[in-house]
């Protein structure tokens, strides 16, 4: 007995250690975390991960059996999770304590065993906070509970076993119709057939409260409402654009839900709606981002505002839990659509399809596509609207000479995309040397006797370290990645010695900022004084009915960090969703977009970033000759280049600002 109890030990100790060893493996390739041999105060746990179920609340407990965690670290959708005790002789005793030990989860009842290995200091970077797609809005507890009851209560379930068209379509969830019918096979409305009896006079009441504290614009006629169990959701999705009117609200009840939204781009949003919230879609929100619910029994949130958290859930590794779904009720009330939708989105509209357009340039995708769009919509651009360009580009701006005239006598520093060399010559005691990416520009600032030479911002042939200041004004907007926009601020610190500073002007998404209008909206008929945009009067009427930009401070959506795959030059985009044309002088409602330029005396070369008719055929701007020019822009969130800097562990941000349509940064380099 004793020799077989012995054999079973060693079985056991060796299927331990090949666990572990399996352990190393998978962390090393999928994080490129190195384990250890020798004990330190770090432990990661294989198998007490979020994406295997166990949840923060009962992993402080077991870990805090065996002494005082510091840290506990819980990636998402990751199987394992990272421990930092305060000595390593009480990591040592967790190890011993807990390394094969079986488990059960609270939350599901299953069985797992325990691996663990220790690990040098863990430094995860967590993603930055993302803001909410353009045009959506939350608003929390907009209900009491008393008048959730009341809602819930005015649904008559029993009928729903009638309802033939929901009850072959919807195999999970249960939903009813009011005032029209959705239906599935098409996904639209028979708008000539209204549903007797209307709206629940609850929900009109409900409704004429959002219309008169200014959350819709247009009373509803259409409700759906769905009742989903744990583990149910829904498929992700743009409602149809011919059906409904600009903006979608749903209420939800009974419980909390985190949602789900896509940009065709490949940018996620994780969204938690909270428990008598309102959810208002409009805009591009409603327009271009699809919006659908991850069939799961579980969802990943914050786990210092359980229960609470309203809004994008950041992947915060040190506060991140999982929280058990509940049976939720969703009212979702929709306007019907009397006339074709002809709204900024043609590639995902079924209104437009089909219709002749102009050929716009798609979303990029992977890191080749975006470097095609530059070259197209950016590089080829500047070089052939140079001269004009530059006759726009004379006037300073006050706070970057006050930035350039506060640096100490002697320092070397650099433009990073200069343009026309407008900021070289500003104070007379620096070196300054500028680069650019087109040559046309770097020649004129040659006529000025200014030093410059030809460059991509990705990568400056200086030599790292050796510059006292950078600047970097109007330059990153154009490029069409969070990786690539990051990638440049990543380089202008390298350029930069330790204490070194570093000035960042992008354009705004934010072009109305604290009730003030910018110079880009005040003067209609375009300045030359302006750093940004000088694109003339003429506009291409793209819509009648352009979304509501009025809320823009919780409508921006954050690219930063965006874990895209490169899937190569021939995978296929998520939407074959095109980039929309801006209408100069006007307010943003797209972060992702064409600036028209319109050149003045002519040229004799043709791209694919001019267009040669982009104009109704009979309008006065048809018969116009001068070329339009399309570049390529991504305007900032407010936030949004702090967020960036601030993910960079090699600088500190020292100031940040809005001026005049754009958001601007000081660095430090550390």
């Amino acid at each position: 007995k004793t020799s077989k109890g012995h054999l079973k030990v060693c079985k056991m100790k060796k299927k331990v250690l090949r666990k572990q060893v399996r352990a190393q493996h998978t962390l090393m390739k999928h994080e490129g975390i190195e384990c250890v041999s020798h004990a330190t105060q770090s432990l990661v746990i294989a198998n007490a991960g979020l994406g295997n179920g166990m949840s923060r609340h009962q992993l402080l407990r077991i870990v805090g059996e065996h002494g005082l965690v510091e840290t506990l670290l819980m990636p998402p959708n990751k199987p394992y999770s990272f421990v930092k005790y305060g000595t390593t002789e009480e990591a040592k005793k967790a190890f011993g304590a807990l390394n094969g030990k079986e488990v059960t989860l609270e939350d599901c009842g299953q069985n797992i065993v325990l691996y663990i290995n220790f690990v040098e200091k863990v430094l995860w970077q967590n993603a930055v906070p993302t803001s909410l797609p353009p045009g959506l809005m939350i608003i929390e507890k907009i209900i009491s509970p008393e008048e959730e009851r009341r809602m819930l209560e005015s649904i008559d379930w029993i009928g729903y076993e009638d309802t033939q068209n929901a009850q072959k379509t919807l195999k999970h969830r249960r939903v009813k119709h009011f005032g029209y019918e959705f239906c599935y096979d098409n996904n639209n409305v028979d708008k000539d057939k209204p549903l007797p009896g209307g709206l629940p006079e609850i929900c009109d009441l409900f409704l004429e409260n959002c219309l008169k504290q200014g959350y819709i614009k247009h009373k509803p006629d259409q409700l759906t409402v769905n009742q989903y169990e744990p583990g149910q959701g829904i498929p992700p999705h743009i409602d149809t654009h011919s059906a409904f009117e600009d903006e979608i609200i749903s209420l939800s009840l009974g419980a909390q839900i985190v949602m789900d939204f896509k940009h065709p781009d490949g940018h996620t949003v994780a969204i938690m709606l909270p428990r008598c919230s309102l959810l208002v879609m409009a805009g591009e929100s409603r327009y271009l981002w699809t919006h659908g619910i991850t069939p799961r029994k579980y969802d990943v949130i914050q786990a210092s505002e359980l229960g609470q958290k309203v809004g994008t859930i950041t992947a915060d590794v040190g506060d991140l839990t999982l929280n058990r779904r509940e049976t939720r009720t969703s009212f979702t009330f929709r306007k019907v659509r009397r006339s074709p939708c002809n709204c900024i989105y043609p590639s995902v509209c079924d209104s437009q399809k089909g219709q002749q357009r102009q050929v716009q340039p798609s979303f990029p995708h992977n890191e080749m596509e975006a470097s095609v769009l530059e070259q197209e919509y950016v590089h080829k651009v500047y070089e052939e609207i140079a001269t004009h360009f530059s006759s726009t580009r004379h006037s300073p701006w006050p706070r970057i000479v006050e930035f350039l005239r506060s640096l100490p006598k002697g320092s070397i520093v650099a433009d990073v995309g200069c343009g026309n060399g407008k900021y070289l010559g500003i104070n007379e005691d620096l070196y300054m040397v500028g680069c650019d990416r087109s040559k046309n520009l770097v020649d004129i600032c040659g006529e000025k006797n200014f030093q410059a030479f030809v460059c991509d911002a990705l990568s400056v042939p200086i030599r790292s370290g050796s510059c006292d200041a950078c600047i970097s004004i109007a330059v990153i907007h154009h490029f069409s990645t969070a990786e690539r926009r990051l990638a440049t601020i990543r380089e202008l610190a390298r350029l930069l010695r330790p204490g070194g500073m570093a000035l960042i002007y992008v354009w705004a998404m934010e072009q109305e900022y604290k009730n003030q209008k910018s110079k880009y909206l005040k003067e209609k008929n375009g300045s030359k004084d302006e750093e940004e945009i000088n694109t003339g009067s003429a506009q291409r009427p793209l819509s009648d009915q352009m979304p509501d930009s009025n809320k823009q401070n919780s409508a921006c959506s954050d690219r930063l960090l965006n874990d895209l795959k490169d899937e190569g030059c021939d995978a296929k985009p998520v939407a074959d969703s095109r980039l929309p044309v801006h209408t100069n002088r006007t307010s943003f409602h797209s972060q992702d977009l064409l600036v028209p330029w319109h050149l003045k005396g002519g040229t004799k070369k043709k791209r694919e970033s001019v267009d040669t008719v982009v104009f109704p055929a009979g309008s006065k701007e048809s018969q116009e000759l001068s070329p339009v020019f399309h570049r390529y822009y991504h305007v900032f969130c407010e936030g949004e280049l702090e967020a960036a800097c601030r993910s960079l562990d090699c600088v500190r941000v020292q100031k940040s600002y809005y001026d005049q349509g754009n958001w601007c940064v000081v660095l430090e380099k550390l």
